[in-house]
Protein backbone atom coordinates (compact mmCIF):
# COMPACT_ATOMS: atom_id res chain seq x y z
CA UNK A 1 0.00 0.00 0.00
CA UNK A 2 1.19 3.48 -1.00
CA UNK A 3 0.87 6.38 0.85
CA UNK A 4 -0.57 9.77 -0.21
CA UNK A 5 1.64 12.84 0.15
CA UNK A 6 -0.72 14.87 1.45
CA UNK A 7 -0.21 18.87 0.43
CA UNK A 8 0.34 21.43 3.49
CA UNK A 9 -0.17 24.70 3.95
CA UNK A 10 1.90 27.32 6.07
CA UNK A 11 0.56 28.34 9.41
CA UNK A 12 1.76 31.91 9.15
CA UNK A 13 1.55 32.79 12.98
CA UNK A 14 3.09 29.37 14.37
CA UNK A 15 6.80 28.93 16.24
CA UNK A 16 8.49 28.41 13.75
CA UNK A 17 7.48 27.92 10.21
CA UNK A 18 4.50 25.02 10.91
CA UNK A 19 3.07 23.70 7.61
CA UNK A 20 -0.18 21.90 8.22
CA UNK A 21 -1.38 18.84 6.13
CA UNK A 22 -4.40 20.43 4.35
CA UNK A 23 -6.54 16.99 5.17
CA UNK A 24 -6.89 16.11 8.34
CA UNK A 25 -8.76 12.68 10.04
CA UNK A 26 -11.55 13.73 12.54
CA UNK A 27 -11.97 11.93 15.93
CA UNK A 28 -15.84 14.15 17.24
CA UNK A 29 -17.73 10.22 17.11
CA UNK A 30 -21.05 9.28 19.61
CA UNK A 31 -19.93 6.15 21.43
CA UNK A 32 -17.07 4.99 18.85
CA UNK A 33 -15.24 2.04 20.69
CA UNK A 34 -11.38 2.93 20.84
CA UNK A 35 -10.43 -0.29 19.23
CA UNK A 36 -12.43 0.78 16.32
CA UNK A 37 -10.78 4.23 16.68
CA UNK A 38 -7.29 2.74 16.95
CA UNK A 39 -7.64 0.86 14.21
CA UNK A 40 -8.92 3.40 12.29
CA UNK A 41 -6.31 5.82 13.19
CA UNK A 42 -3.21 3.51 12.19
CA UNK A 43 -4.70 2.40 8.79
CA UNK A 44 -4.97 6.55 7.96
CA UNK A 45 -1.22 6.94 8.74
CA UNK A 46 -0.18 3.81 6.37
CA UNK A 47 -2.63 5.76 3.81
CA UNK A 48 -0.59 9.27 4.41
CA UNK A 49 -2.84 10.85 7.29
CA UNK A 50 -0.30 12.31 9.32
CA UNK A 51 -3.03 15.55 10.98
CA UNK A 52 -5.35 14.17 13.56
CA UNK A 53 -8.18 16.43 15.21
CA UNK A 54 -9.68 15.90 18.44
CA UNK A 55 -10.52 18.06 21.69
CA UNK A 56 -11.11 17.92 25.22
CA UNK A 57 -14.89 17.66 24.83
CA UNK A 58 -14.87 14.71 22.13
CA UNK A 59 -13.73 11.87 24.47
CA UNK A 60 -11.12 11.00 22.11
CA UNK A 61 -7.76 12.19 23.02
CA UNK A 62 -6.52 9.20 25.32
CA UNK A 63 -7.43 6.62 22.59
CA UNK A 64 -5.91 8.79 19.89
CA UNK A 65 -2.41 8.67 21.75
CA UNK A 66 -2.52 4.88 22.30
CA UNK A 67 -2.98 5.13 18.57
CA UNK A 68 0.00 7.68 18.30
CA UNK A 69 2.36 5.42 20.69
CA UNK A 70 1.45 2.39 18.83
CA UNK A 71 2.30 3.82 15.54
CA UNK A 72 5.71 5.04 16.66
CA UNK A 73 6.20 1.61 18.18
CA UNK A 74 5.09 0.08 15.48
CA UNK A 75 7.70 2.27 12.94
CA UNK A 76 4.71 3.82 11.06
CA UNK A 77 5.85 7.12 11.53
CA UNK A 78 9.73 7.78 12.63
CA UNK A 79 8.71 10.60 15.60
CA UNK A 80 5.94 12.54 17.12
CA UNK A 81 7.47 15.58 14.76
CA UNK A 82 5.88 14.04 11.99
CA UNK A 83 2.34 14.40 13.16
CA UNK A 84 0.15 17.20 13.46
CA UNK A 85 -2.00 17.10 16.20
CA UNK A 86 -5.09 19.72 16.91
CA UNK A 87 -7.49 19.76 20.10
CA UNK A 88 -9.48 22.55 20.85
CA UNK A 89 -11.19 24.04 24.60
CA UNK A 90 -14.25 23.30 25.31
CA UNK A 91 -16.39 26.43 27.28
CA UNK A 92 -16.46 25.40 30.65
CA UNK A 93 -12.41 25.62 30.44
CA UNK A 94 -12.64 29.19 28.57
CA UNK A 95 -11.84 31.53 31.34
CA UNK A 96 -8.40 32.95 31.53
CA UNK A 97 -6.71 31.44 34.06
CA UNK A 98 -7.98 27.48 32.79
CA UNK A 99 -6.38 27.79 29.46
CA UNK A 100 -3.34 26.44 30.49
CA UNK A 101 -4.27 23.68 32.82
CA UNK A 102 -6.57 22.89 30.03
CA UNK A 103 -4.49 22.24 27.45
CA UNK A 104 -1.66 20.45 29.74
CA UNK A 105 -4.94 18.21 30.27
CA UNK A 106 -5.29 17.66 27.17
CA UNK A 107 -1.22 16.66 26.81
CA UNK A 108 -1.57 14.32 29.71
CA UNK A 109 -4.26 12.43 28.19
CA UNK A 110 -2.98 12.27 24.58
CA UNK A 111 0.78 11.27 26.38
CA UNK A 112 2.40 14.03 24.01
CA UNK A 113 4.48 16.92 25.35
CA UNK A 114 3.00 19.37 22.41
CA UNK A 115 0.36 20.14 20.18
CA UNK A 116 0.56 21.33 16.95
CA UNK A 117 -2.79 23.35 16.86
CA UNK A 118 -5.03 24.07 19.94
CA UNK A 119 -8.27 25.84 19.33
CA UNK A 120 -10.71 28.02 21.13
CA UNK A 121 -13.79 25.37 20.26
CA UNK A 122 -16.68 27.82 20.72
CA UNK A 123 -16.77 31.68 21.61
CA UNK A 124 -18.74 30.90 24.42
CA UNK A 125 -17.52 30.49 27.92
CA UNK A 126 -19.37 28.67 30.41
CA UNK A 127 -19.04 27.73 34.27
CA UNK A 128 -15.97 25.85 34.88
CA UNK A 129 -16.39 22.74 36.16
CA UNK A 130 -16.88 19.32 34.76
CA UNK A 131 -17.09 19.53 30.70
CA UNK A 132 -20.32 19.42 29.55
CA UNK A 133 -21.43 18.82 25.88
CA UNK A 134 -25.04 20.48 26.58
CA UNK A 135 -24.11 24.02 27.64
CA UNK A 136 -26.96 24.65 29.73
CA UNK A 137 -28.75 28.36 29.38
CA UNK A 138 -27.49 28.62 33.43
CA UNK A 139 -24.32 28.03 32.53
CA UNK A 140 -23.69 30.08 29.87
CA UNK A 141 -21.32 33.38 29.99
CA UNK A 142 -19.49 35.75 27.91
CA UNK A 143 -15.95 34.37 27.08
CA UNK A 144 -13.00 37.08 28.22
CA UNK A 145 -12.18 37.11 24.59
CA UNK A 146 -8.78 38.97 25.67
CA UNK A 147 -7.99 37.37 28.78
CA UNK A 148 -8.67 34.00 26.99
CA UNK A 149 -6.16 34.77 24.42
CA UNK A 150 -3.73 36.26 25.93
CA UNK A 151 -3.42 32.63 27.64
CA UNK A 152 -3.81 30.67 24.19
CA UNK A 153 -0.91 33.11 23.29
CA UNK A 154 1.49 31.92 26.13
CA UNK A 155 0.68 28.82 25.73
CA UNK A 156 2.44 29.03 22.30
CA UNK A 157 5.61 30.83 23.80
CA UNK A 158 5.87 28.33 26.37
CA UNK A 159 5.32 25.50 23.45
CA UNK A 160 2.88 23.86 24.87
CA UNK A 161 1.34 24.30 21.25
CA UNK A 162 3.15 25.63 18.46
CA UNK A 163 0.06 27.23 16.60
CA UNK A 164 -3.26 28.84 18.22
CA UNK A 165 -6.56 29.35 16.55
CA UNK A 166 -10.28 29.77 16.67
CA UNK A 167 -13.37 27.68 15.48
CA UNK A 168 -17.03 28.79 14.82
CA UNK A 169 -15.77 32.46 14.77
CA UNK A 170 -18.01 34.16 12.59
CA UNK A 171 -16.22 36.85 10.48
CA UNK A 172 -16.73 39.67 12.71
CA UNK A 173 -15.49 37.67 15.69
CA UNK A 174 -12.67 37.31 13.96
CA UNK A 175 -11.89 40.44 13.02
CA UNK A 176 -12.92 41.41 16.90
CA UNK A 177 -9.62 39.25 17.49
CA UNK A 178 -7.22 40.00 15.48
CA UNK A 179 -7.85 44.01 16.61
CA UNK A 180 -6.01 43.03 20.44
CA UNK A 181 -3.85 39.89 19.22
CA UNK A 182 -0.51 40.07 19.49
CA UNK A 183 -0.06 36.54 18.22
CA UNK A 184 -2.87 36.51 15.30
CA UNK A 185 -4.82 32.96 15.25
CA UNK A 186 -3.43 30.72 12.88
CA UNK A 187 -6.85 28.77 12.08
CA UNK A 188 -10.50 29.24 12.32
CA UNK A 189 -12.12 25.57 11.88
CA UNK A 190 -15.69 26.00 11.23
CA UNK A 191 -18.64 24.11 9.11
CA UNK A 192 -18.43 24.24 5.57
CA UNK A 193 -19.44 22.19 2.43
CA UNK A 194 -20.53 22.76 -1.24
CA UNK A 195 -24.06 23.51 0.94
CA UNK A 196 -22.47 25.84 3.82
CA UNK A 197 -19.52 27.77 1.77
CA UNK A 198 -18.84 30.50 3.80
CA UNK A 199 -17.23 32.65 1.16
CA UNK A 200 -17.31 35.73 2.99
CA UNK A 201 -15.67 34.42 6.13
CA UNK A 202 -12.91 32.36 3.33
CA UNK A 203 -12.05 35.84 1.85
CA UNK A 204 -12.07 37.46 5.28
CA UNK A 205 -9.62 34.88 6.54
CA UNK A 206 -7.33 34.56 2.97
CA UNK A 207 -6.98 38.39 3.42
CA UNK A 208 -5.66 38.16 7.48
CA UNK A 209 -3.47 35.33 6.67
CA UNK A 210 -5.83 32.82 8.39
CA UNK A 211 -6.42 29.30 7.65
CA UNK A 212 -9.66 28.03 7.30
CA UNK A 213 -10.65 24.04 7.78
CA UNK A 214 -13.94 22.59 7.35
CA UNK A 215 -15.87 20.36 9.43
CA UNK A 216 -18.47 18.24 8.25
CA UNK A 217 -17.65 18.90 4.82
CA UNK A 218 -19.36 15.87 3.58
CA UNK A 219 -22.55 17.32 5.52
CA UNK A 220 -21.98 14.99 9.18
CA UNK A 221 -24.32 12.37 7.69
CA UNK A 222 -24.34 9.78 10.84
CA UNK A 223 -24.29 12.78 13.24
CA UNK A 224 -27.72 13.59 15.36
CA UNK A 225 -27.19 17.31 13.42
CA UNK A 226 -26.25 16.01 10.51
CA UNK A 227 -28.29 15.38 6.81
CA UNK A 228 -27.90 13.07 3.82
CA UNK A 229 -28.54 16.52 1.31
CA UNK A 230 -25.37 17.01 0.76
CA UNK A 231 -24.06 13.58 -0.85
CA UNK A 232 -27.90 13.13 -2.37
CA UNK A 233 -27.10 16.10 -3.92
CA UNK A 234 -28.41 15.47 -7.99
CA UNK A 235 -25.50 18.37 -8.98
CA UNK A 236 -22.81 16.41 -6.78
CA UNK A 237 -24.00 13.37 -7.68
CA UNK A 238 -24.01 14.18 -11.73
CA UNK A 239 -20.04 15.63 -11.29
CA UNK A 240 -18.67 12.44 -9.43
CA UNK A 241 -20.13 10.67 -12.16
CA UNK A 242 -18.53 12.62 -14.72
CA UNK A 243 -15.42 12.11 -12.97
CA UNK A 244 -15.36 8.53 -11.85
CA UNK A 245 -15.44 9.52 -8.26
CA UNK A 246 -17.56 9.72 -5.48
CA UNK A 247 -19.66 12.48 -4.56
CA UNK A 248 -17.09 12.49 -1.33
CA UNK A 249 -14.61 13.19 -2.94
CA UNK A 250 -16.41 15.77 -4.85
CA UNK A 251 -17.04 17.62 -1.68
CA UNK A 252 -13.02 17.41 -0.70
CA UNK A 253 -11.83 18.36 -3.70
CA UNK A 254 -13.92 21.17 -3.80
CA UNK A 255 -12.78 22.64 0.11
CA UNK A 256 -9.31 21.86 -1.23
CA UNK A 257 -9.86 23.42 -4.85
CA UNK A 258 -11.41 26.43 -3.24
CA UNK A 259 -8.34 27.14 -0.83
CA UNK A 260 -9.30 25.57 2.54
CA UNK A 261 -8.07 23.05 4.53
CA UNK A 262 -10.23 20.18 6.31
CA UNK A 263 -10.93 17.28 8.82
CA UNK A 264 -12.78 14.36 7.34
CA UNK A 265 -14.20 11.51 9.44
CA UNK A 266 -14.15 8.31 8.56
CA UNK A 267 -13.49 4.53 9.97
CA UNK A 268 -13.90 2.74 6.90
CA UNK A 269 -10.94 1.59 5.34
CA UNK A 270 -12.10 1.85 1.64
CA UNK A 271 -13.31 5.54 2.14
CA UNK A 272 -10.06 6.48 4.26
CA UNK A 273 -8.43 5.58 0.62
CA UNK A 274 -10.51 6.99 -1.02
CA UNK A 275 -10.67 10.35 0.49
CA UNK A 276 -6.58 10.71 0.21
CA UNK A 277 -7.25 10.43 -4.31
CA UNK A 278 -7.92 13.86 -4.65
CA UNK A 279 -4.92 15.30 -5.41
CA UNK A 280 -4.26 14.12 -8.84
CA UNK A 281 -7.10 15.51 -10.66
CA UNK A 282 -9.60 18.75 -10.51
CA UNK A 283 -12.68 20.08 -10.88
CA UNK A 284 -13.36 21.85 -13.77
CA UNK A 285 -14.69 25.71 -14.37
CA UNK A 286 -18.12 24.87 -14.95
CA UNK A 287 -18.22 21.99 -12.51
CA UNK A 288 -17.23 24.90 -9.87
CA UNK A 289 -20.12 27.34 -11.07
CA UNK A 290 -22.48 24.14 -10.88
CA UNK A 291 -21.39 24.20 -6.87
CA UNK A 292 -21.55 27.73 -6.77
CA UNK A 293 -25.61 27.45 -7.70
CA UNK A 294 -26.52 25.19 -4.62
CA UNK A 295 -28.52 26.49 -2.25
CA UNK A 296 -27.08 27.32 1.19
CA UNK A 297 -28.22 26.01 4.30
CA UNK A 298 -26.15 26.03 7.61
CA UNK A 299 -26.24 22.39 9.25
CA UNK A 300 -25.74 23.26 12.86
CA UNK A 301 -26.71 26.71 14.16
CA UNK A 302 -26.47 25.54 17.99
CA UNK A 303 -29.51 27.15 18.51
CA UNK A 304 -29.48 26.16 22.62
CA UNK A 305 -26.66 28.86 22.70
CA UNK A 306 -29.23 31.60 22.19
CA UNK A 307 -30.77 32.25 25.68
CA UNK A 308 -32.48 35.04 26.94
CA UNK A 309 -29.80 35.30 30.08
CA UNK A 310 -26.37 33.95 28.44
CA UNK A 311 -24.39 35.85 25.85
CA UNK A 312 -26.05 35.62 23.11
CA UNK A 313 -29.79 37.00 22.55
CA UNK A 314 -30.15 35.63 18.88
CA UNK A 315 -28.78 33.14 16.13
CA UNK A 316 -27.47 37.12 14.55
CA UNK A 317 -25.66 37.40 17.87
CA UNK A 318 -23.80 34.82 17.86
CA UNK A 319 -23.08 34.21 13.95
CA UNK A 320 -23.06 37.87 13.06
CA UNK A 321 -25.72 37.17 10.05
CA UNK A 322 -23.37 34.56 8.58
CA UNK A 323 -25.88 31.74 9.20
Amino acid sequence: MTATQIPEVVLESSNGRRTMPVLGFGTASNNLQPEVLIEAVLEAIKLGYRHFDTASIYGSEQTLGVAIAQALKLGLVASRDELFITSKLWPNDGHPNLVIPALKKSLQNLELEYLDLYLIHWPISAKPGKLSHALEEKDQMPMDFKGVWADMEEAQRLGLTKSIGVSNFSTKKTQNLLSFATIPPSVNQVEMSPFWQQKKLRDFCKASGIVVTAFSPLGAIGTSWGTNHVLESKVLNEIAEAHGKTVAQVCIRWVYQVGATLAVKSYNKERLKQNVQVFDWELTEEDLEKINQIPQRKMMPREELVTATGPYKSLDDLWDGEY
